[in-house]
């Protein structure tokens, strides 16, 4: 323990040395300000732009058409669509009450891979209410 310089009986200190606990304290709050993330962070995104001129086909509330060319196209109602608004189309019928039917028509000379891509955006959408028409054109395809 320690004592007091003019003490010569011994007594322990009755003062509390507070310099170390200060110490421990400033060097706390240092890596705690270093170690805050700074506020100033920002993430950039680029957001889709609406044109007005781009009108997504109309959603029919009794059936929708799905048609797959041989040109690789996939046409939602008559207008072609990527496979992403192809699952936001699907999904928004999905959320109808009643639930639209959805009538696949593959042409007969279309790649089977991206017959095969529609079909899992339908069944990722987990469509209810689909099927295939113009069925009769295989049976003279080939």
């Amino acid at each position: 323990m320690q004592t007091t310089g003019s003490n010569t009986e011994g007594e322990p200190m009755m003062d509390i040395n507070t310099t170390p606990l200060i110490d421990v304290m400033l060097v706390l709050l240092i890596m705690l300000i270093i170690t805050i993330p700074p506020q100033t962070h920002a993430v950039k995104l680029d957001l889709p732009q609406n044109n007005p001129n781009d009108q997504p086909p109309p959603v029919d509330p009794v059936k929708n058409k799905v048609v797959i060319t041989q040109a690789g196209a996939v046409l939602w109602n008559g207008a072609p669509v990527n496979l992403i608004q192809l699952r936001q189309y699907l999904d928004v019928t999905q959320q109808m009450d009643p639930i639209p039917e959805l009538h696949l028509q593959p042409e007969p000379t279309a790649r089977y891979e991206l017959v095969d891509q529609v079909l899992a955006v339908t069944k990722q959408a987990k469509v209810s209410k689909m099927g295939f028409v113009g069925n009769e054109a295989y049976m003279t395809a080939f």
